[in-house]
């Protein structure tokens, strides 16, 4: 094995150039008989960096780093020798002998997968451009993809009728159904993408594995995927994974979105690094993959509810994968955008922007447990504490955990004891509550602190000091979960009878316009009456 190994490498480090290897991940110069760049393995401004094409080695001599085209790629894409030799003989054209031979028929059955998603990618890439893919091709340049990007990503378009099923006829029906692209039906084979504009999916080989279809005529969802496959799985697969690599390393960070498209933009608009899962449902397996390559996340969600929800799981996700040289942020994109809408409008300095204000991990997840827990209250703090060490529970690097743990000390003891929560965004200002109803609430919180989880939102909005005392009164939590709702109708129908009032004399004064709004806010108070009865009367 070791005779093989070293007549392999041998063969290997004589079709490659070191330049070729190295110059993958690190810009380099000339200057005499060396090339030049800034090291990989320590932050400079000034190239120390050196690379010697006759010798076939580097060395930095600023950090003392030094070898040849195995080690690079070893330490550079964090593989083991023989992933390396396997990554570089691809390179090389050079045919590794399998150690293990996998059966004869299990080699030949998936590399007749990836034939048949090879030439599925290419007849949908020509489709785009014939007559049925006309309303396809106008979308996506729309959006803003230029015939190379087009050209790069092998976009495509499946058309509405059976496309696949009908020119593969030649291949055998069990191997098309296995790829995911037909399914079987009461009448043969039928197409499972249909209609819709086609996103190749690679392995980090760049083999074609799967494909992503998007839907062009608004309906839901709005993307579908090829089903689970011997080769393709979507838990363990990162869209565009294949594009970002180098640059992932060469930036030192990977940046994840939410979707292909958006994805696609970014590698394009000067964040090459970016990726994204299939679908929304982030998995272990795919912090896990990314850790392999860097540590360093910046998660990139749509600032609405939907998108605040996927970063507070992918943080509770990536918590096992925390290490001291991990650099973990959440940026978010607000005003009902995405990533791809904020390149168009605000162009690549705005996006910048919005990654360069990401926020740590350490302080979204603070904020995680101030959002949702009223830490003003004995029972809030108590929930906020549990959820903050049941987080910090699942880093395995003790050390990490400690030092992070000291920090919320650290802030509990400075903010919680005088944190008060903002006020809600409300324009309209209402009565303060008055002393029976603050005794009530104060009564309910401290007896049922349940209802904090609950009513935490509205119960904020009062600006009530929860620790004080309150008398016994004798409500069960039945009863004291009714006092809440009745009470957050009755000022929220306190609200709509201000908003009638303003409206009203507006209209008196001439402004016609807002008839309508009148309108809605009549019924709006109609049915809100509605409901306080009805919660009364059980």
């Amino acid at each position: 094995m070791a005779e093989f190994n070293r007549n392999l490498t041998d063969e290997i480090r004589e079709r490659l150039s070191v330049v070729d290897v190295v110059g993958r991940t690190v810009p380099l110069t000339k200057k005499g008989e060396n090339y030049w760049g800034c090291c990989p393995f320590h932050n400079e401004k000034t190239p120390s960096f050196s690379v010697n094409e006759n010798k076939g080695f580097y060395h930095c001599f600023g950090c003392g780093k030094h070898g040849d085209i195995f080690s690079f790629v070893m330490e550079t894409q964090h593989m083991n020798f023989m992933q390396a030799m396997e990554d570089l003989a691809k390179m090389a054209g050079v045919k590794i002998p399998e150690r293990n031979p996998r059966p004869a028929d299990v080699v030949n059955r998936e590399k007749s997968y990836f034939q048949i998603c090879e030439m599925a990618a290419n007849a949908y890439h020509e489709k785009l451009f014939t007559d049925d893919g006309a309303q396809a091709l106008e979308y996506v340049r729309r959006r803003g993809f230029s015939d190379d990007m087009i050209k790069k990503y092998r976009i495509g378009y499946a058309p509405k009728k059976n496309f696949i099923a009908n020119k593969f006829v030649n291949e055998k029906q069990e191997n098309l159904i296995a790829t995911g692209l037909c399914r079987r039906g009461d009448y043969g084979l039928y197409d499972f993408f249909r209609d819709k504009l086609m996103f190749p999916i690679f392995n980090p080989r760049g083999q074609i594995v799967a494909f992503s279809g998007r839907s062009l005529d608004g309906s839901e969802p709005k993307y579908i995927n090829t089903s689970d496959t011997e080769i393709f799985h979507k838990r363990k697969t990162v869209f565009g994974l294949n594009f970002a690599r180098d640059a992932i390393y060469r930036n030192n960070r990977s940046i994840i979105v939410e979707g292909q498209i958006d994805a696609i933009k970014m590698q394009e608009n000067g964040f090459p690094e970016t990726v994204a899962p299939l679908g929304t449902a982030l998995t272990e397996d795919h912090i896990a993959i990314l850790c392999k390559s860097n540590r360093n996340i910046t998660f990139c969600f749509d600032g609405d509810g939907a998108g605040k929800k996927a970063a507070e799981r992918a943080c509770g996700i990536i918590m096992p994968f925390l290490r001291d040289n991990s650099d973990v942020k959440f940026a978010f994109v607000s005003g009902g955008k995405d990533p791809d809408e904020i390149l168009k409008t605000g162009g690549v300095d705005a996006m910048k922007k919005i990654i360069d204000d990401a926020v740590p991990l350490v302080d979204f997840l603070w904020n995680m447990a101030n959002v949702n827990f009223v830490v003003s209250t004995p029972g809030g703090r108590v929930q906020a504490e549990k959820f903050l060490k049941a987080e910090l529970d699942k880093i395995t690097d003790n050390d990490l955990k400690n030092e992070i743990n000291k920090e919320y000390e650290k802030r509990k003891f400075e903010n919680w004891r005088k944190w008060r929560r903002d006020k809600n965004d409300i324009k309209i200002k209402l009565p303060d509550i008055d002393n029976i109803t603050k005794s009530t609430l104060v009564y309910i919180v401290n007896k049922y602190p349940e209802t904090v989880e609950r009513y935490g939102q509205f119960l904020a909005t009062l600006n009530i000091d929860f620790d004080g005392n309150a008398a016994d009164l004798d409500l069960d939590l039945k009863d004291a979960e009714k006092y809440i709702v009745s009470l957050k109708l009755q000022r929220y129908m306190d609200r709509l009878n201000i908003q009638k009032k303003e409206l009203t004399a507006k209209l008196l004064s001439g402004d016609d316009s807002v008839r309508e709004e009148i309108q809605k806010n009549d019924s709006e108070i109609m049915r809100t009456q509605e409901k306080l009865e009805q919660l009364i009367s059980l």
